[in-house]
């Protein structure tokens, strides 16, 4: 990483996601990583994370990626350099059964900042819901929610348990080959709820390619370092797609929607502009 990092300027970015190797075995075509104690595992995302920290604006916002072997190393480091505001979980619905041990389908995301200064648009992403009880008041209106063609909804503030993700699948038009590759929903939360359009969303971490992909269908300026060449055109190939198609599943009209409840329509555009960025060829072992 210190290689490319040396091209960046100072103090650029807006928006840094982090989706490294997790504290597990296991191989990404070209390159693969093994497993570490808790111990070893810190010591490596430090040694790599504290360079990062120049390039961030003190207005930055850092989300960090993990999972129950690779959070409590990461929360000590974040904790060591940024301000740690939250811990999201996310439901991953995929994943095998154990016979001796509780099926593994939960991913965290730490949400930390640089500073008390810091964009956080909660009314980008609020969740429309559907009713199950539909209460009504006095004269029989509804209360907290609303009739459409489509059903009885209401919309509700985020919170740090995300159940409306599905994880991409083979006839998802955002599905590639990469083994850990994250929803564009995903990044579209994040993306919308801690930057501003035309900001610098940062990933060194890039894989296939969804940071980016989902950057520039939101109106931003993006930048992804990936090392497997493979990966690296996968990435490349989903910008050049994004130029004629800026939806994003599950995401339509400005609103987030619970998972299965939206019409089988084909979504609006999500971004209005285009932002142009790079993408650098090299590093890292995982990604998006």
């Amino acid at each position: 990483m210190g290689e490319a990092l040396e091209f960046l300027p100072r103090a650029f970015v807006d928006l840094l996601f982090l989706d490294p190797p997790y504290n597990l075995t296991k191989k990404f075509n070209s390159v693969g990583f093994r497993e570490r104690t808790t111990e070893e595992y810190r010591d490596w995302f430090e040694a790599w994370f504290v360079k990062l920290l120049p390039l961030l604006k003190p207005t930055a916002t850092v989300y960090i990626c993990g999972d129950w072997r690779s959070s409590a190393a990461i929360q000590l480091v974040a904790e060591k350099y940024l301000i740690v505001r939250n811990r999201i979980t996310w439901e991953r619905e995929k994943g095998r059964g154990a016979k001796r041990n509780w099926k593994n389908c939960a991913e965290d995301i730490w949400f930390c900042t640089v500073s008390e200064d810091y964009n956080f648009n909660a009314d980008a992403v609020k969740l429309k819901r559907r009713v199950i009880a539909p209460y009504t008041d006095e004269d029989h209106k509804p209360k907290d929610w609303e009739h459409t063609q489509e059903g009885d909804f209401r919309l509700t503030s985020a919170s740090n348990l995300w159940t409306d993700l599905t994880v991409p699948f083979w006839s998802m038009p955002e599905n590639t080959e990469h083994p850990t590759q994250k929803p564009e929903k995903l990044l579209a939360k994040i993306i919308l709820a801690s930057s501003r359009e035309g900001d610098m969303v940062f990933d060194p971490f890039l894989g296939c390619g969804t940071t980016s992909a989902v950057a520039k269908k939101l109106g931003r300026q993006y930048l992804g370092i990936e090392l497997d060449r493979e990966f690296a055109f996968l990435a490349e190939k989903r910008l050049e797609l994004a130029e004629f198609d800026r939806s994003i599943q599950g995401y339509r009209d400005g609103l987030f929607w619970e998972r299965n409840s939206l019409s089988c329509q084909r979504a609006k555009p999500a971004g209005a502009g285009i932002a142009q960025g790079p993408l650098l060829t090299m590093l890292q072992e995982s990604g998006t």
